[in-house]
């Protein structure tokens, strides 16, 4: 049987506060990053000490041409991706008005794809990939949640956050602690020089028979431990930092070896910004490894495990055989978010 001819797709991620196009290969047997250009807006809005939606969407407008020309070269698209939720509506409509104009413009089939998809697909970036069926931590800083995946296109949430994620967690608690922006790099490294033993915070939803997720009690919980304090030293921040950042890899791995012993995965996957965390990452490696039966582990690397648009072709790519004609999904569709 011929080979189809190898179809190339850009994708634009625009959710947040970093302005990212790539550009994904698609064989019939396999998938290639072919380029990945990522622009982070840290600089704008670490004096606000979290994202300021209106300077990210500013910032968005002037980055998305050059971004999107570096990711393409000489590169002529067969297909555009677009992040089109969930994330800041400012910046969202930046990247989906962007990409329907160039569809729409060069006659290209746009497909949407949803955020958290982009995340769970980040897995597949490398090889080997995950087997199913495969359960999924996604964690960053809008998002924290666990899912079930039987097959490529058959994904079942079984629960999330029903507060702040645990990404938005990490920055408020730096906040509270006086540490630098973004909070998940601040408080990893206190954390190394403190002690997780110092304070026991407490690991909320733990003993409940369900998958879903709360950290607003732990972030209170340290807010009113520093307010006991009259001063606060290099000492204690690093204590709080250690304390706060095992209280959260508890309840995250906590919930995802719960939901292992259920469903019995053969593959459990990590993804989201709070991935690229190195504790989480290794604890969750050999929380893994003591299950017992072979469940293989998966975490992509680090620069697909933040806000990319790699990650949203390669979920493009897994989704074309559900839109592979203008009549499903056209440049002048109405993409919601």
């Amino acid at each position: 049987m011929p080979k189809s001819k190898p179809i190339k797709i850009l994708a634009i991620e625009t959710s947040c506060d970093e302005t990212a196009a790539a550009v994904i290969e698609k064989t019939d047997s396999d998938l290639e990053i072919i380029s990945n250009v990522v622009t982070s807006q840290i600089e704008i809005h670490k004096k606000y000490g979290g994202v300021f939606p209106e300077h990210a969407s500013r910032a968005h407008v002037e980055k998305i041409i050059p971004v999107v020309e570096e990711a393409l070269g000489n590169i002529d698209p067969d297909i555009i991706a677009v992040t089109i939720g969930p994330g800041l509506i400012g910046s969202l409509l930046v990247g989906i008005n962007f990409a329907k104009t160039l569809a729409f413009a060069q006659k290209k089939l746009i497909i949407g794809v949803n955020h958290w998809l982009g995340h769970i697909y980040s897995n597949w970036a490398e090889k080997p990939y995950p087997i199913f069926p495969a359960l999924i931590l996604i964690v960053s800083g809008g998002h924290t949640g666990l899912v079930l995946m039987e097959s490529p296109n058959d994904i079942e949430p079984l629960g999330e956050t029903l507060d702040d994620a645990a990404g938005e967690a990490f920055d408020k608690v730096a906040k509270l602690l006086n540490l630098s922006y973004p909070g998940g790099p601040a408080i990893s490294k206190a954390a190394k020089k403190g002690n997780p033993k110092t304070y026991n915070f407490p690991r909320s939803m733990l003993d409940q028979k369900n998958y879903n997720f709360s950290f607003s009690g732990l972030k209170t919980a340290i807010l009113y431990e520093t307010k006991k304090l009259q001063k606060m030293s290099l000492k204690n921040k690093a204590d709080f930092a250690a304390s706060f950042q095992q209280a959260v890899i508890d309840i995250l791995i906590g919930k995802t070896i719960q939901a292992a012993y259920e469903f019995k995965p053969k593959s459990i996957c990590l993804c989201g910004g709070v991935s690229a965390n190195k504790e989480l990452r290794e604890q969750m490696k050999k929380a893994v490894a003591k299950l017992p039966w072979k469940t293989s582990y998966h975490v992509p690397p680090i620069k697909l495990s933040t806000d990319n648009a790699a990650m949203i072709g390669i979920a493009a790519a897994y989704y074309l055989d559900d839109a592979t004609t203008h009549d499903k999904i056209s440049a002048d569709s109405n993409l919601k978010l």
